[in-house]
């Protein structure tokens, strides 16, 4: 089973820094700001498994991701749940990678990969409970329809999907891809809401409206939208328009690379926030 990746705002900033912020990391953000960019495109790039975090040069860390993901096929996959195709399942993660932030059919993956869908479902449970994806389910007031609407999946380390991809060691490709900082948002949330009483859904409407996360506790729920970009303005899309409208929640969020500032649309407060400062704020 694969060790949780190291999570972004403490072993891997800290590492990259030398724990000169240990105790504040919050000055860090604040003073940094090109640092910080810079440690988050490799984080995006690279991933935050400690031994590809560690190794010195960009052949060094290919060849860590590479035996990291043949360890896990040959030994996790083949042995713990006694596959003998392991290309089936190197395919079906293959495939994840490739829908990261996309909605997921079953039937479609299992006539892609040539496997039944008791199958591929049961393999992706295996895929979530050995640290390798984690699946979002729609947002709904009907929990009928949430659990029959197709999820969404994401990867605990983006450097292994990359990997998957081939996109390991051609960072262009990367830069600006709006997904991984997307995957990468959704794996902070989960780092904040871990608790049973929160829960992360997406929201998603037949004409393809959407909102990328709500956040759930009890009766309350909060709508964050993200933007992998550097605003100057308080822009607001038309699908986060359509869920306020809909739902009416109290508040609202934007997370994006820069930008701080407050809007009210209704009855709600929509406020624009660094992705960086998720951590030290309470969205309800």
């Amino acid at each position: 089973m694969l060790d949780n990746p190291i999570i972004f705002k403490f072993g891997f900033i800290n590492y990259r820094t030398e724990y000169k912020y240990e105790n504040n990391l919050y000055d860090f953000f604040k003073v940094e700001n090109k640092k910080l960019s810079e440690l988050l495109n490799e984080h995006l790039h690279f991933g935050g498994y400690p031994r590809v975090v560690t190794a010195e040069s960009i052949e060094e860390k290919k060849k860590e991701i590479d035996e990291i993901y043949r360890s896990y096929i040959e030994k996790d996959i083949s042995f713990l749940l006694n596959v003998q195709k392991t290309e089936k399942v190197s395919g079906l993660i293959k495939l994840l990678a490739s829908q990261t932030g996309k909605l997921v059919n079953y039937s479609e993956i299992s006539n892609t990969i040539g496997l039944s869908n008791e199958t591929v479902k049961k393999y992706l449970w295996y895929l979530e409970k050995t640290f390798i994806v984690r699946k979002v389910t729609p947002f709904y007031r009907n929990i009928r329809k949430e659990i029959t609407k197709s999820p969404i999946y994401y990867f605990h380390d983006p450097g292994f999907k990359n990997y998957l991809l081939g996109l390991f060691t051609d960072f262009d490709e990367l830069i600006y891809s709006g997904f991984l900082f997307q995957n990468f948002i959704y794996n902070i949330l989960r780092d904040i809401y871990s608790e049973s009483s929160y829960s992360i859904n997406f929201w998603r409407t037949v004409d393809k409206t959407g909102v990328d996360f709500i956040i759930t506790s009890g009766v309350k729920f909060v709508p964050l939208e993200v933007k992998y970009r550097m605003l100057k303005s308080r822009e607001i899309r038309r699908s986060l328009r359509s869920f306020i409208e809909k739902y009416n929640p109290e508040k609202a969020f934007i997370i994006n690379m820069n930008y701080k500032g407050m809007v009210r649309i209704n009855n709600t407060e929509v406020a624009f926030i660094p992705y960086y400062e998720l951590w030290n704020t309470n969205i309800f």
